[in-house]
């Protein structure tokens, strides 16, 4: 690297950071992935920054999202699970065939491909989605775009539903900060890995992020090893697959985005209706209460819906079990999914 490169790259990530930390005292949702996504398609389209960033560390983000994941598999979830276990197949379900019709319409209406329209429409984790898409024959730029306009649109409508369902509406408690955990810290490096190694030496499609995600929700999950992601590499995680994805970015690419936004802005909206819809059967059916089928079938991103969750008084173990559990099954499931929609439009 010479010296303009690394001017070049140290602009970058400053810039980076500095969008990452403003997006965060504003609430937007993941700020160190947005913030270095839209750094980087503008030094992209604008040449400023040429190269791209080196796998191994592409590598090493998707093992700690697969990590991130796995850790939300506590023992308390996983008898959650184990003791709704219908309610969480229903809705789960639910919010699959939701996306996967959002994602078909797409397909078979606009102008965006079958593949990226699955990816972009999937009810997974924004990041999982993005960084998974690119294996599977998706674009993962407009992957991205769609991910994170969904994930902005969803926080934002049950930000306003918890409002109207819950008089007063719903208010975040506060959160202490978290102790450093070196114990997790080194499950979570040991998992992270042995996961993505393994899953990479069985040429397992993005292995990367599956292989820790299992091994870790069955370690993790059974308490037989504590992981703990520090939000320190998480966000370092956020901002390398930010990086990646945004230096892809042409100007081609950018008017193109810009183009599909109505037709993507109309498939994210049909895609929280439909699972609003589904919501309200479920409440219906199940005797739950409206805000928790409502947070518990929304469309992610699971760390927002939680903290709306937390101070809603919604039923809090239900929704993040169910939140974590279609996570699980969506990232695993991705392929099968995207293939049938792509089939089928």
């Amino acid at each position: 690297m010479n010296f303009r490169d690394a001017v070049a790259w140290s602009a970058l990530i400053a810039a980076s950071a500095a969008g990452a930390i403003v997006l965060r005292q504003l609430g937007v949702p993941a700020p160190w992935l947005i913030a270095p996504l839209v750094v980087a398609i503008v030094a992209a389209v604008t040449g400023l920054v040429a190269s791209h960033v080196p796998r191994p560390l592409f590598v090493a983000a998707q093992a700690t999202i697969g990590t991130l994941i796995a850790q939300t598999f506590t023992p308390p979830v996983v008898v959650s699970i184990a003791h709704s276990w219908f309610v969480m197949i229903l809705v789960v379900a639910s919010t699959i065939v939701a996306a996967a019709i959002a994602g078909w319409i797409l397909a078979r209406f606009g102008s965006v491909p079958a593949p990226t329209a699955a990816w972009g429409s999937s009810p997974g984790g924004a990041s999982a989605m993005t960084a998974m898409s690119a294996d599977y024959g998706a674009d993962p730029r407009i992957v991205a775009f769609m991910q994170y306009l969904r994930v902005t649109l969803v926080v934002l409508s049950a930000s306003v539903v918890s409002r109207v369902l819950l008089p007063g509406g719903a208010h975040a408690p506060a959160v202490a900060a978290m102790r450093f955990d070196s114990i997790g810290l080194l499950g979570a490096l040991v998992v992270g890995s042995a996961g993505a190694l393994v899953a990479l030496r069985l040429r397992i499609p993005a292995g990367a992020l599956l292989g820790p995600m299992v091994l870790g929700a069955v370690l993790h999950g059974t308490g037989l090893v504590r992981i703990a992601v520090p939000a320190a590499l998480l966000d370092a995680a956020y901002l390398a697959i930010g990086l990646t994805i945004g230096l892809l970015y042409t100007p081609a690419t950018v008017r193109y985005a810009l183009r599909i936004l109505p037709q993507l802005l109309a498939s994210t909206l049909v895609l929280i209706a439909l699972c609003a819809g589904s919501a309200a059967l479920l409440a219906l059916a199940l005797n739950l209460d409206p805000l928790t089928a409502y947070l518990a079938t929304t469309p992610g991103g699971l760390d927002s819906v939680t903290v709306i969750a937390l101070g809603s008084g919604a039923n809090v173990p239900l929704v993040l079990a169910v939140q974590a559990l279609r996570v699980f099954v969506v990232i695993a499931a991705g392929p099968s999914l995207a293939k049938l929609v792509a089939r089928l439009a």
